[in-house]
């Protein structure tokens, strides 16, 4: 009877442990895959997958002009050769933007983030195949 009772009691609780070292190691596999989809990318694959818009030159709102480059992050490759077949439109979203804004709209930190907001917002409605991650402010002049 001690032998049989000894013997469930062992049986039992190395069933127990079996079972907690498997969920521990599900739960470390599963944590795994979820911090390399969390990670944030690498310069380099954020550059490759980011679209240069060149110099664009346009009036403001008064009697001022505005001269800026942008630079453009998608979430891929296939993104960045769809906004590269974009070009056009997107000056054209900034051209139209900008001409009614003014040179106060630039002013400060907060001024450059709303339109880079703004831009990105326009911009992810119009792509069909990935999404606009961040709009970048390369240069800019206001005479």
């Amino acid at each position: 009877m001690k032998n049989k009772l000894l013997t469930i009691s062992l049986i039992i609780l190395v069933s127990i442990t079996l079972i907690g070292v498997v969920a521990v190691v599900l739960i470390l596999n599963f944590n795994k895959d979820s911090d390399s989809s969390t990670k944030e990318p690498s310069i380099d694959e954020i550059i490759e997958s980011s679209v240069d818009i060149e110099e664009i030159t346009t009036n403001l709102s008064g009697r001022n002009f505005v001269r800026l480059s942008l630079k453009i992050q998608t979430d891929g490759k296939k993104s960045a050769e769809e906004l590269t077949k974009r070009d056009f439109q997107v000056k054209n979203m900034v051209i139209q933007e900008v001409s009614e804004m003014t040179a106060k709209d630039f002013e400060g930190k907060a001024g450059k983030q709303q339109f880079e907001d703004t831009i990105k917002a326009q911009l992810n409605e119009l792509m069909q195949d990935g999404e606009i991650q961040k709009v970048y402010i390369v240069s800019y002049i206001i005479q």
